[in-house]
C-alpha cells in the first residue's frame, strides 16, 4: 500500500453543505485530492467536456461496465445511469492521488461493501447542526417547491440514521471548522497509511 493514495467518501443530507466543505477541502493542495469523475449515459451538457465533467457513454458500454464488476457504485436518475468506474479510481490512487467522492448514503454503502477492507478507504459523514437547521438551509436555497422541501427532509432524517456506518461523523456548524477537521482526519490518515507516527500539523 505505500505511496498509494486514499479514497475518501463524504456523504451526507441534501442541503448539509456538502460542495461548500468539498470546495474549501479540495482547495489545499498538500492534500494531493483528486475529485472522482463518474461515468454517465447523458448526453453532455453545453461547456461540459468528456473525461473532465463525466466519462459520456452508450448505454451498451455503461451495461458492459456493470457486467465487468467495474463500478464501485451506480445509480440510475431519471432514465440515465450514473456510476464511479474503479479502475479510473484505482488509476489515480495507484499515482498516489487520494480520490474524493461525494456521494449519497446508498452509494457509499455499494462503494464499502465493494472495497472490502481496503485500509485506504476513509468515509465521513457531514451531519447538520439540527433537523431545524438542516430545514433552514434547505429553504434559503428559495427554488424548490414545498413537496420537494418535504421529501428532502423525510430522505435527510433517514440518512442521518445511517451516520453510525461512517468511520467518521463530522458536524458542519461553520463551514471552515468543519473543512479544517475534515482535513486533519485526511492527513492523520495519511501518515498511517504511510507508516509515519505523526500527521502534518496544519
Amino acid at each position: 500500500m505505500e505511496n498509494k493514495g486514499l479514497l475518501i467518501i463524504l456523504s451526507g443530507p441534501s442541503g448539509v453543505g456538502k460542495g461548500t466543505v468539498r470546495k474549501h477541502i479540495m482547495a489545499d493542495r498538500s492534500l494531493n485530492l483528486k475529485y472522482s469523475i463518474s461515468m454517465t449515459t447523458r448526453e453532455p451538457r453545453p461547456k461540459e467536456k468528456d473525461g473532465r465533467d463525466y466519462f459520456f457513454v452508450t448505454d451498451e458500454v455503461f451495461e458492459q461496465n456493470i457486467k465487468d464488476g467495474n463500478f464501485l457504485e451506480w445509480a440510475e436518475f431519471v432514465g440515465h445511469k450514473y456510476g464511479t468506474p474503479r479502475d479510473k479510481v484505482e488509476e489515480l490512487r495507484n499515482s498516489g492521488y487520494n480520490v474524493f467522492l461525494e456521494i449519497e448514503t446508498s452509494g457509499a454503502a455499494q462503494v464499502i461493501k465493494a472495497v472490502g477492507d481496503d485500509p485506504g478507504l476513509v468515509t465521513i459523514f457531514l451531519m447538520p447542526p439540527s433537523i431545524e437547521a438542516l430545514e433552514a438551509r434547505i429553504r434559503n436555497r428559495k427554488w424548490e417547491k414545498e413537496e420537494v422541501i418535504q421529501s428532502r427532509l423525510a430522505k435527510g432524517r433517514v440518512e442521518i440514521e445511517s451516520a453510525d456506518l461512517y468511520q467518521y461523523t463530522v458536524l458542519n456548524d461553520y463551514v471552515q471548522r468543519s473543512a479544517w477537521e475534515i482535513r486533519h482526519i485526511i492527513r492523520t490518515r495519511m501518515a498511517e497509511l504511510n507508516g509515519d507516527e505523526k500527521p502534518i500539523v496544519e
